[in-house]
């Protein structure tokens, strides 16, 4: 079963509960931005580039047009778009972080409860983006799911230990893709190495 159109449907709802001008995770956008980036990444691409994103959160600052634009990220894209046959392969990353983006940008919140197909579909992603989240690591990392074990994203450089990231596979989602500071893991492993880890990658 296909995850991304319920993970699609939540992204919408938690952009509706939030004000135009709602702060996110995303540095430097509100909620408007952010929903305005979905809506020209599924629909117009190429439009991503250039002044396009701007004039549309400006365009979003009053609530009508920015439920308008909300429905938009409501949508399925049409079947011509590459993204329609994407699926959960390069959606469900995406609209679990971005929602998260929403419900984290004022301050810390629990968990998602998520079910736990949707963490399954979510580990997937995970492998492919945590290699190169993690590449320029100066020790070894070990992404450490509870419920589904550990997998080494990241082998030690010479004379390095390796540390261990523990959290929901929706937690580390999260940190690699450097929400760090809001991410709900745990670093553990030698204290030199994890000293170097948190250099590289400040908020954890």
């Amino acid at each position: 079963m296909p995850w991304h159109p319920m993970l699609r449907a939540r992204l919408a709802d938690t952009l509706r509960e939030a004000s135009p001008e709602a702060p996110t995770l995303c540095e430097g956008w509100q909620a408007r931005h952010l929903a305005a980036h979905l809506v020209l990444r599924e629909h117009a691409p190429w439009r991503l580039v250039g002044g396009r994103l701007a004039s549309m959160a400006d365009d979003a600052r009053d609530r009508p047009a920015y439920d308008a634009l909300v429905s938009r990220v409501a949508q399925p894209p049409s079947r011509r778009s590459p993204h329609a046959w994407a699926g959960d392969l390069m959606d469900v990353a995406e609209f679990f972080v971005h929602t998260e983006d929403v419900r984290r940008g004022a301050g810390d919140v629990a968990p998602l409860d998520l079910p736990d197909d949707v963490e399954r579909a979510l580990r997937g992603p995970l492998r492919v983006f945590a290699r190169r989240a993690y590449r320029r690591s100066p020790v070894g990392v070990e992404l450490v799911d509870p419920g589904d074990g550990a997998r080494v994203v990241r082998p030690p450089r010479r004379e390095a230990g390796t540390v261990q990231v523990t959290g929901a596979t929706g937690e580390l989602v999260l940190h690699a893709f450097g929400r760090r500071e809001r991410a709900h893991v745990q670093v553990s492993g030698d204290p030199a190495d994890v000293a170097a880890f948190r250099a590289a990658y400040p908020g954890s």
